[in-house]
Parts: structure tokens; sequence; C-alpha cells
């Protein structure tokens, strides 16, 4: 029974990008569970150029009946589908994914082109349009996410091979970035935004509505070396007090990924990216006046 609801679930995320060898030994009957994935890689060759792709342009598209579950499971997560992707934006790691899976199914039944203006998201509905900022460049493009995924720690959302060139992250494979769903009937423009500032990235791994818990937070993670802290006060509308705790800034995706790992060994994996475009950042702990 179990088998089959992987096999169940697998239907879910047809020709799934990551494709693990313990699925099919475990259906067989096999004992191992340590699942060996195909490495992936950019083309040797590229028939086009790519900056002149144009961008994804959003329009009213039915919801995939199959692959839009209410909730489906990989690697033993359980992911719940949105039922609406409006309002959606989030800030965090973007990978990206080629050759391997160029010309193979996506999620939603259609053939994968990685010099498309694609994009793979683990609970958005498919089809949706998203407009993915780097926090780094200020560059921006829009794209149809019509796959699952990434399900890789840290990562929320796999660009095609053309997005993150466009974006400017093909050569590192990751990067930090913005992203917000668009609406068909919301103006899109192409043109990169530039900051008017440069972007800081900082990891917010609490928030408290008294100071003494955020400043409890900090002293037991003291013992994190090298790493900036800062304590932001903020209101909300109805003029409520919180203190966030921040980590950073963050240079790199290594450095955040690292963090990440050693974060979690305090028992803390809810963390989520902030951005702030200042001139400096102190590098130590700072208390905005009440």
């Amino acid at each position: 029974m179990l088998g089959t609801l992987i096999f169940f679930n697998l239907l879910m995320i047809p020709e799934t990008r990551y494709i693990y060898l313990f699925t099919l030994v475990y259906l067989l009957g096999g004992c191992s569970s340590d699942p060996v994935s195909i490495k992936d890689s950019a083309p040797s060759k590229i028939p086009v150029d790519i900056l002149s792709i144009p961008d994804a342009v959003p329009r009213f598209e039915p919801h995939s009946k199959h692959a839009n579950p209410d909730s489906y499971t990989v690697w033993g997560k359980r992911y719940k589908v949105m039922r609406s992707g409006q309002g959606y934006r989030e800030r965090g790691i973007s990978s990206w994914y080629g050759t391997k899976f160029h010309g193979k199914k996506t999620a939603n039944g259609e053939t994968y082109d990685m010099f498309a203006m694609t994009a793979a998201h683990k609970t958005l509905p498919l089809p949706s349009f998203v407009r993915v900022t780097n926090l780094k460049n200020g560059r921006s493009v829009v794209v149809r996410v019509n796959d699952r995924g990434p399900f890789h720690d840290n990562r929320i959302i796999d660009l095609s091979y053309a997005a993150a060139i466009k974006l400017g992250i093909h050569k590192t494979g990751t990067g930090f970035v913005e992203v917000q769903t668009v609406e068909p009937e919301e103006v899109v423009s192409t043109k990169p935004r530039q900051p008017k500032s440069k972007e800081k990235i900082f990891l917010q791994v609490g928030a408290f509505r008294q100071k003494t818990n955020a400043l409890a937070l900090k002293n037991k993670l003291s013992i994190l070396q090298n790493i900036g802290y800062r304590i932001q006060q903020t209101k909300t509308i109805d003029n409520q007090r919180f203190y966030k705790l921040q980590l950073g800034p963050l240079s790199s995706v290594n450095e955040a990924d690292q963090l990440m790992q050693r974060l979690a060994k305090f028992g803390i994996s809810n963390s989520h990216f902030v951005t702030e475009k200042i001139a400096q950042t102190p590098k130590h702990v700072t208390i905005a006046a009440e």
C-alpha cells in the first residue's frame, strides 16, 4: 500500500526532474532508502540568442487538473498546493535546471524546454505566472510556472536555463531572488529594475512582541561566529510592536546555506529572507529607538 502511495505521488509529478532510483527499488521490494540523484548541466552549445527571448506573457489559463492535487509528498515531506497564487510574494534562493531534463515532461504534462521562460515551484497552482527579481543586480524576468520543484532544502523556485541567464545566476547555479505572482490584467514591464541602493540580505530567525525574547534568542545564537546580528523594531497596522531578530548581511547563497544548516541544530527551521536598501549595515546588534 505504501508503495502504491509513493507511485501515486510520482504520478502527481510526471517525469519529475528529481528522479530517484530508490523509488523503483522500493516498489520492487528493495530495501535501500538512500536516494541517488541524476546530475544536471548547462548545454555545451546555445543555439539561440537567449537575451532576445521574450519573457512569458501572463494570460488566463485553466489550472491543470492532474498537476494540482490538494497535496503531494516527496521525500517524506508533504506539500499543500495553493488554490490561488494571488498575492503570493516570497524572497529566497533560486536554482535552475537544464540538459538532463530538456525534452522531458513537466508536472502538468508539457515538454520542458530549457530555452523557454518557465520555472518550477512546489506549491503554486499550475500554470501560474511570476516575476522573479535578482536581489543582487536588480534584473527581473516574468516566467510561466509549469513544473514542480525544487525539492532541495532552502530553494523556493527552479528556473529554466534561459531565465537563469537573463537573471545572471547561471554561472553560480543559485541566487537570491524575490518571486511574486503576476496577474494577466497587470501591466508587465520586462525591463530590468535596478535597485536605487545596494541590497542587503538578511535571514530573519524570529519576531517577538517582547524585546527581551529577541535578545534571549540573540544570546543563544551568539555561539555562531562571524555572523552579524540586528534587532529591527516594527509596528503593525493596528499598532502592535514586534522585535525581529535578523542575521547578516549575507554575501552569498553558500553562506546562507551553511547558516541555515547551523540554525537547524538549534531547532530553527522557519527562518526567511528579508532585504533592505541601505548604505551601511551595523555589524552588531542595533535596537531601534522606541
